[in-house]
């Protein structure tokens, strides 16, 4: 439910909606969301001075039910 979410919230805020991808990976703690868009929508997701991501990663910790969740966002481009 959490990445259903997060994907909408971001895909309401980029230029490229078809390219964003939110994947989950368990961790020893909780969970970790990762986020990637297009290069030129890293911006708009980060927002100035981070606020937007700041917002994201404070609408899905409501979300979590007081569970653990870390957001990472990252362009399409970063090889992991």
């Amino acid at each position: 439910m959490l990445e259903e979410a997060l994907e909408h919230l971001v895909k309401g805020i980029v230029e490229h909606p078809d390219e964003v991808q939110v994947r989950a990976r368990k961790i020893r703690t909780g969970r970790v969301l990762e986020v990637r868009v297009h290069p030129e929508d890293l911006g708009k997701v980060i927002g100035r001075g981070g606020r937007t991501a700041k917002a994201l990663r404070t609408v899905v910790n409501a979300l979590a039910d007081g569970k653990y969740v870390r957001v990472d966002l990252v362009d399409l481009n970063e090889a992991r």
